[in-house]
């Protein structure tokens, strides 16, 4: 294998630190040459860029012109630059970096303490933070995320027919698109940055009352948030496939050919459903694995993926719906909310802090609110794509469709001014791109100290050890809770045959392709996450508990073993297996 990728970076001098943690949520698998030079080098990297120099804590001069010190991309893999993030901690005067490295990084042991640079410290930015703040604090509305969400619709609306376009305007249109991903991202900045704040607040009003609990049971249940929407969709078709015997024996049958078979039945119940299939693929079709990348596929170029989850929600009983769920978490945080405001009674300190905690809470919403209306966004320059893959790999210009995703978004125009000349170009770096999933990228890279990618391990060659019963993994608390039941160990969302209802779901990193998998799970472990990732926003949502950061679980906790989750303590315990 080759010391690297096309796509690769220089490690950055001033800000050497990387890590995979967060950013092995966002993208999991390697990264396509077009995706990453199309939708993030030049769009959301500058993004991220520009965030941070709205929240105050970075201005211009901080990054590299050419590859800005806000992510990386090493050996075909997704890197976040934990040393600049890390900035956010040390120059905002209500943020420590501890409380940061917690919110977006969780309780790894590998994260490496922070090192003072000479140019870190930026008093004059001070003020541009606190007037920041300030507006986090305020609650104030963001009408700005309804326009960007109506944008995002209108854009999908008018897509038309893809087969009508030339190949010069699907370029066009792709580059009228790019500019959205850099706001867009901007906008989930400034979202997740802000919604970090209210996890640190809460931290700090649990410890000075003795309850580190606080956090999470105060953090649930807050509702409106986008990422879990999908759920209470696939929960409404799943509730008809139930009432009704055609659907039911045509899903008894398979995915297979399964909307095949329900439109051959031809009766009310199989016209309604359909109908609603066909809505919540124009909703949600934008979802799925590795969502970030426009050549992953989605539910919409995929339908079994949806289809599958749809499968293992059908089977659970009425009590388990998603509503009922969130009410009973929103219950709770209610009520821990009172019992957390009569104790600080009397602490006008400690009162604020809990009263502001609640305001910026509102922005865990916003942060799902901007990465959907992101997701629907990038779907719609992946349609594109694809259809120019489409269209050249039957007129033989290249081996197979997927490989359009191998050029750099610097050589679009010359192909499609002579495809054909790409065809071994393309196939060569297929090739290469199929080598990288094999590889297990380093969790940290510190010190600027990356290894060649010959060295990098392999997963085909890992062979874990499954720990004994009675057994500890030891992650963060992301939801509240205690459950016992059967673990099942769930490597990739498009294949989640073996989950049945109330077993304990036990993941790499989840992301939203993940979540109609909560409704049929009965607790939630992750090897990857913390306060702010997917699998807890959603988990608190559900009212499931939530394990994070336990790291090794899908290696060492045997699938099938019977295993206790405490959601409150973060332990996770094998009773048996």
């Amino acid at each position: 294998m080759r010391d690297g990728f096309i796509t690769d970076w220089p490690v950055s001098e001033r800000f050497p630190h990387y890590t995979r943690a967060n950013a092995g949520e966002v993208m999991g698998d390697p990264v396509s040459p077009l995706g990453w030079s199309y939708g993030w080098d030049g769009a959301m990297v500058l993004g991220m860029r520009d965030g941070w120099i709205r929240g105050g804590t970075h201005e211009m001069e901080d990054f590299d012109p050419e590859h800005p010190e806000t992510f990386g991309m090493f050996g075909g893999y997704f890197f976040l630059n934990l040393a600049s993030c890390r900035l956010q901690g040390v120059r905002n005067p209500g943020v420590t970096v501890e409380q940061l490295d917690m919110a977006f990084f969780g309780d790894h042991p590998d994260v490496p303490p922070y090192e003072a640079h000479p140019d870190d410290d930026k008093p004059h930015l001070v003020e541009r933070i606190e007037a920041n703040t300030a507006w986090v604090m305020s609650g104030a509305d963001w009408p700005e995320l309804e326009q960007d969400k109506e944008a995002a619709e209108e854009l999908r609306s008018s897509r038309g027919d893809l087969g009508s376009y030339t190949d010069a305007e699907l370029l066009e249109r792709a580059r009228r698109i790019r500019p959205m991903l850099h706001h867009l991202f901007e906008q989930h900045v400034v979202s997740g940055s802000s919604a970090a704040a209210g996890p640190g607040i809460l931290a700090g009003v649990g410890e000075a009352i003795g309850d580190p609990t606080i956090p999470m049971k105060i953090l649930a249940g807050i509702g409106d948030v986008d990422s879990a929407l999908p759920s209470h969709a696939l929960w409404d078709l799943s509730r008809a496939v139930r009432a009704d015997e055609g659907l039911t024996s045509a899903f008894d049958v398979g995915i297979d050919g399964v909307l095949d078979r329900i439109a051959a039945q031809d009766t009310g119940a199989s016209k309604a459903f359909l109908a609603d299939w066909d809505a919540f693929m124009e909703e949600f079709g934008s979802r799925g694995p590795n969502e970030w990348d426009i050549n992953a596929d989605s539910w919409e170029t995929k339908p079994a993926l949806a289809l599958a989850a749809l499968d293992r929600v059908r089977f659970q009983d009425e009590s388990e719906s998603p509503e009922a769920r969130h009410a009973a978490a929103a219950a709770q945080r209610e009520q821990v909310t009172e019992e957390v405001r009569a104790r600080v009674a009397g602490d006008d300190e400690l009162a604020g802090m809990l009263e502001a905690a609640l305001t910026v809470s509102a922005m865990m919403a916003d942060r799902a609110r901007t990465k959907t209306t992101l997701v629907k966004v990038i779907h719609e320059a992946r349609m594109l794509f694809r259809e120019l893959g489409r269209r050249h790999a039957e007129a033989g210009d290249i081996a197979e469709p997927g490989h359009v995703f191998m050029l750099l978004e610097s050589e679009l125009d010359d192909f499609v001014a002579d495809p054909a000349s790409f065809r071994e170009i393309l196939a060569d770096r297929a090739a290469d791109y199929a080598a990288l999933w094999d590889v297990e990228p380093p969790f940290l890279i510190r010190d600027g100290e990356l290894p060649p990618l010959s060295e990098w391990s392999r997963r085909s060659d890992s062979e874990a050890e499954p720990v004994a019963p009675g057994a500890e993994r030891v992650g963060v608390s992301g939801s509240p809770g205690m459950v016992t039941g059967t673990a099942r160990v769930v490597m990739d969302p498009r294949d989640p045959a073996a989950l049945e209802p109330g077993d304990i779901l036990v993941a790499p990193f989840t992301d939203p392709s993940w979540t109609p998998l909560f409704m049929t799970a009965g607790a939630v472990v992750v090897d990857v996450g913390s306060p702010l990732s997917h699998a807890v926003i959603v988990s608190r949502e559900l009212g499931l508990p939530c394990v994070v950061s336990a790291t090794g679980a899908t290696g060492s906790i045997p699938d099938g073993a019977t295993v206790e989750v405490n959601g409150d303590t973060g332990v996770v315990t094998v009773i048996d297996s």
